[in-house]
């Protein structure tokens, strides 16, 4: 509970009617009477701006360089609460950061659930991390915190922040080319998490990373799952002599768990309790979502990379029916963006039956090629039949008209909510906004 009153980690004039509050936002929009506001400068506005609001909104305190009711008055709000976050994430004995080219979030959600811990949500900017260290470092409980950057020395930044006493690289891919340069300077960034502390990584990075261990599955792996074997239904696999069952769950999953499960044996939690928590597990909406029914309907559309789609055709290969890939636009991928979008494209169409591209690089990433969403959707609804498997991946977008396809991804979202339409239409099954298996994580 953070209380201005407490001796800080920082100089500040702490106004008489300041209170303890229950959390510390940087969002005003969430300020209210049991939570507090910190004024940051943001990329458009200052937080100081919304000062007034939080106040009204009954704040117990305002961590702000301006002088008013309940200040906590600093000279630079973000670095004040920077250091209180520190200070609070120095009481907790196990956190854990977790980076990768893919499948950080699905990482998150498992070693979580294995560790029965504390875990950022999707939104996982800085502010975002502190706010959540504040909130959470003294509770006792472990910390998961995904670790994503998009430039160089940003890493360098969040570990200063976190501290992990372990750090994960899930995997190296093509992604943020445009500011990381190239995928070895991918990697350098993602393994400063590794750099003077326990690290584990997944099978497929482990060759940026020599000597450290690994978790997976495979011979030679540190930490190694052991027939794996994924249907329809799940993914079923044993670790040290635990059985594992992973409902809707693909090879991404699984692999997960297994790191979910190594990071319990190391921290002594049993792992039979770690596994029954990791079958109880719900990846958030857009990350290899399985919506079974008369069509199959895989929501993957959070966002992607080249490393990403592959992984996510591989996982559509594997299952029985008509596959069907429908591939948008991938982003930051620099000057070889288009040979990307074309390898990517190569690799649908060995993988699956039917391949659909939409936006830019609609004709490299599928046959059945559409510039807009809409006119992607009156084609796909009108062919995808009973037996039917849909994979659904790009990276989102906020439009789709002309003049943004070039700056902006594809949010094909919208495909996967028209499809479980369609598929409700006919079967009377619930669609996710009815609350159905698709309903998304809150």
């Amino acid at each position: 509970m953070p209380d201005p009153h407490a001796p800080l980690p920082f100089t500040a004039y702490v106004h008489p009617e300041a209170r303890p509050a229950a959390r510390l936002t940087w969002d005003s929009r969430e300020a209210g009477p049991e939570v507090a506001f910190a004024a940051l400068p943001g990329e458009k506005m200052h937080g100081n701006r919304f000062v007034e609001a939080a106040l009204a909104a009954g704040a117990p305190f305002v961590l702000t360089d301006l002088d008013v009711e309940r200040a906590v008055r600093v000279p630079d709000a973000r670095e004040a609460l920077f250091a209180w976050a520190r200070t609070e994430r120095a009481r907790n004995g196990r956190v854990v950061g977790i980076t990768g080219s893919v499948g950080k979030t699905t990482a998150k959600s498992y070693a979580a659930a294995a560790l029965d811990a504390h875990f950022m949500p999707v939104y996982n900017t800085m502010p975002a991390i502190a706010c959540f260290l504040l909130e959470y470092g003294a509770s006792g409980r472990p910390l998961v915190v995904e670790m994503g950057i998009d430039r160089v020395g940003e890493m360098a930044e969040l570990v200063d922040l976190v501290r992990p006493d372990v750090g994960v690289v899930t995997s190296v891919g093509a992604a943020h080319l445009e500011q990381l340069g190239s995928v070895a300077g991918v990697a350098r960034e993602k393994g400063v998490i590794l750099e003077g502390r326990r690290g584990l990584v997944g099978t497929q990075a482990a060759p940026f990373y020599p000597g450290a261990d690994t978790y997976g599955f495979g011979e030679g792996v540190t930490y190694a799952g052991e027939g794996l074997e994924v249907t329809p239904e799940g993914a079923q696999f044993t670790f040290r002599g635990v059985p594992v069952t992973l409902p809707l769950a693909s090879r991404v999953q699984a692999e997960a768990a297994v790191l979910g499960l190594a990071l319990a044996l190391e921290a002594g939690v049993p792992l039979e309790q770690a596994a029954a928590r990791l079958s109880r597990v719900q990846v958030p909406g857009g990350r290899y979502r399985v919506h079974p029914g008369r069509f199959t309907v895989i929501d993957d559309a959070y966002n992607a990379s080249p490393l990403a789609v592959t992984a996510a055709l591989d996982a559509l290969a594997a299952l029985p029916g008509r596959r069907i890939s429908v591939l948008g636009r991938m982003l930051e991928l620099g000057e070889t963006e288009r040979e990307l979008h074309a390898q990517v494209g190569a690799h649908a169409r060995e993988k699956a039956d039917l391949t659909y591209g939409v936006g830019e690089f609609a004709a490299e990433l599928g046959e059945r090629a559409h510039r807009t969403v809409p006119e992607l959707l009156a084609d796909l609804l009108a062919e995808v039949r009973d037996g039917d498997v849909v994979l659904v991946k790009a990276s989102r977008g906020i439009s789709w008209t002309p003049e943004k396809r070039a700056q902006e991804g594809v949010g094909l979202d919208v495909v996967v909510e028209a499809l479980l339409r369609e598929r409700s239409a006919v079967s009377g099954q619930p669609s996710a906004r009815e609350g159905g298996a698709g309903n998304r994580d809150r």
